[in-house]
């Protein structure tokens, strides 16, 4: 049944939001999803945003909502999975050069760690031997064929931790169009070397677990209080399950009005709320 996701928001302390597909898609924001965050700063939810987008790191991403006429999503609300790779490039990987399948601006993750990253358009595959770890950043800044041959190659010839800072397979583009993710290009590299890569973002547990300890509320409350928002069953949905949160899956993206049911039963992912979006409908912050 689909709720009222007024009703299915009140229930909690603290939500977790999905990116794209929840909040925004590559036209821009969700219509009217602001009314939802006044909404919820008006009744003292507080939120965050739980995304696998690694392309920017989170003083950017808060930017580009700034921007969109989301003022209220600011940096030290934005958990990424970058951050978890970053962490994990600082405690693992000693020195040397870092290389990233990406663009520059998503370089920064690798640059806060103090290593020196280089883009696989930069990368000699004859001299590869400096190269100590290598990152999916994210799906544009390179060249679709040249690089990501490149990329394979490294792979094979170089014994080094590879780091899926992004795991989600597609991203949608509009309310029917969805493009390839960074996460698709790292299991078809992973499949054909048959190497195992590190994978940070949801449905990972590990995901959760450090949005959990970075959010103060939450600990105090339990999990009991907090709602995760996604629109795709098997990584927003499947993780906060995991997790042993409540979930709510929106139908504004990856998963469709038309067979959200149909996807529901064959994967056997429940959600505790079905909600045809994110958005609270009619409020107006009183001025």
């Amino acid at each position: 049944m689909i709720k009222d996701f007024r009703e299915v928001v009140d229930q909690y302390d603290v939500v977790f939001f999905d990116a794209f597909g929840v909040l925004k898609n590559s036209s821009g924001l969700i219509p009217d999803i602001e009314k939802t965050f006044d909404y919820l700063v008006a009744n003292d939810i507080e939120f965050y945003i739980l995304t696998n987008d690694a392309s920017k790191g989170p003083a950017k991403l808060a930017e580009s909502y700034l921007v969109k006429g989301l003022p209220l999503v600011t940096e030290d609300k934005i958990i990424s999975s970058g951050m978890m790779a970053r962490d994990y490039l600082k405690t693992k990987v000693k020195g040397g050069k870092v290389a990233y399948l990406g663009t520059k601006e998503s370089a920064h993750y690798l640059e806060e760690t103090g290593l020196h990253a280089v883009s696989i358009a930069d990368v000699d595959i004859n001299h590869i031997d400096d190269i100590n770890a290598l990152v999916f950043l994210d799906d544009e800044g390179f060249d679709w064929f040249k690089d990501i041959n490149k990329l394979l190659n490294l792979v094979r010839l170089r014994n080094i931790p590879v780091i899926i800072a992004n795991t989600d397979r597609s991203y949608p583009v509009n309310a029917k169009e969805v493009s390839i993710a960074i996460g698709s290009i790292a299991e078809m590299i992973e499949k054909i070397t048959g190497k195992k890569f590190i994978k940070f973002g949801k449905p990972d547990t590990n995901m959760f677990i450090f949005a959990y300890q970075h959010t103060a509320k939450a600990q105090e409350l339990g999990k009991q209080r907090i709602l995760m928002v996604g629109d795709t069953l098997n990584t927003d949905i499947l993780g906060g399950n995991k997790f042993g949160i409540d979930t709510a899956l929106v139908l504004t993206g990856n998963t469709l009005m038309e067979n959200y049911q149909m996807r529901i039963a064959t994967t056997g992912i429940i959600p505790d709320h079905v909600c045809e979006s994110a958005v609270i409908s009619g409020y107006s912050k009183i001025l």
